[in-house]
């Protein structure tokens, strides 16, 4: 921020001036930047969400396995946007709604049965 600041000409680090650097680095207002925004993409887009190895998504975005493991995947489960399941990784409702996308229907809980409706029928 400094950088940017001086850059500006700014004695100060300000809010603006803050955002005008976040933007430049392309960091939204969730944090995250391209790379965070092209893993999310590619859990969704490629792979429906999930569950989707390591392997294959750090693949796709054509990353480093350990690069995602250690750069990318911390902060997107910290703040909700993806959770490691033993079958892979799955994105949650939070990186739907951030990238504008609806998320798929969730099947109900295996072994639950439907209620009747009140007014069916029988």
């Amino acid at each position: 921020m400094r950088d940017f600041a001086d850059a500006d000409g700014s004695v100060t680090i300000t809010k603006a001036v803050a955002a005008r650097a976040l933007s430049r680095l392309e960091v939204d207002e969730a944090g995250l930047d391209s790379l965070d925004r092209r893993f999310l993409k590619a859990l969704i887009e490629n792979y429906g969400g999930g569950p989707v190895g390591m392997d294959t998504l750090a693949a796709a975005i054509a990353e480093a396995r350990d690069a995602v493991e250690d750069v990318i995947e911390p902060y997107l489960l910290q703040q909700g946007f993806i959770m490691r399941t033993p079958r892979g990784r799955m994105a949650c409702a939070r990186a739907y709604a951030h990238l504008g996308l609806t998320p798929p229907p969730q099947p109900p809980p295996s072994g639950a049965v439907a209620a009747p409706d009140l007014f069916d029928e029988r």
